[in-house]
């Protein structure tokens, strides 16, 4: 079991203040990592780290705006000012406008896209320059089940999560000389605040649930395991791919169970 251990790594969590983001930080920092919980709400993600020094962890927070170019370059050379190297860095956060293509505006278009991808991106470059000048690190990010089917209303999103795939392939083949591993999960539909008003709406919520084979929702914690696989010397020889976490999503074609089944 210690090939999944992170006892000595440094790891950043991007979006730990909540949802997906809080889960992976606590499972990080309960495998024995140091872990800095990033979040746009440095309140949360505060609180976030408390919860992991509470439990016997190592953890520190600081606010960071994936909007900000100048911020996240600055928390980052900080991060290894102090620390001296980042063996991990797992981003998060995204956000959805769900509208029919010919509803949208190009400021929503624009206000998807900016944190979905340009904000990851920046990320990513920011933990690239790092780990590829100390030749280590893992870096795992986060698309969908949307990055492969879709449904109305999420023309912009299922595009930016299928970058972000694209964007890890990419940056693994580009890094892996350097002893820099890329991947992503892709969760299926998770409980977390970005899809709170579809629970809020019964019908909507159990059709999500029935189509997956477990005929559930995810939690955030559910979407720690694998990531921290990714992170770990467990997953050595792993880059480049993705690890969807969908409960069967994408293995089912449909919702009806012929007679006899």
């Amino acid at each position: 079991m210690d090939m999944f251990r992170l006892d000595g790594k440094i790891v950043a969590v991007v979006g730990a203040g909540g949802g997906i983001g809080e889960g992976v930080a606590l499972a990080v920092g309960a495998q024995g990592a140091h872990v800095v919980c990033l979040d746009i709400n440095a309140a949360n993600a505060a609180a976030v780290a408390a919860k992991i020094t509470a439990a016997g962890g190592k953890a520190e927070s600081g606010a960071l705006d994936l909007g900000d170019e100048a911020q996240i370059n600055a928390a980052f050379d900080g991060l290894v000012q102090k620390h001296g190297k980042l063996d991990g860095l797992v981003c998060t956060p995204a956000i959805n406008v769900r509208k029919p293509i010919l509803k949208y505006s190009l400021a929503e278009f624009d206000k998807v896209v900016n944190l979905n991808l340009r904000g990851n991106f920046a990320a990513l470059m920011a933990a690239g320059r790092i780990m590829t000048a100390q030749k280590s690190g893992s870096i795992v990010l986060f698309s969908s089940i949307r990055s492969i089917v879709t449904e109305p209303g999420q023309s912009v999103y299922s595009m930016t999560k299928a970058g972000i795939l694209q964007l890890a392939k990419t940056a693994a083949v580009e890094w892996g000389t350097l002893g820099v591993r890329v991947n992503a999960v892709g969760p299926g539909v998770v409980e977390t605040p970005l899809t709170a008003p579809i629970k809020a709406n019964a019908e909507w919520y159990n059709a999500y649930a029935m189509k997956n084979p477990m005929n559930r929702w995810a939690q955030p914690g559910e979407m720690a395991g694998p990531t921290v696989f990714l992170l770990s010397d467990a997953a050595s020889y792993v880059t480049g791919t993705i690890i969807y976490v969908d409960g069967g999503w994408l293995a089912a074609d449909g919702r009806f169970t012929p007679p006899g089944m």
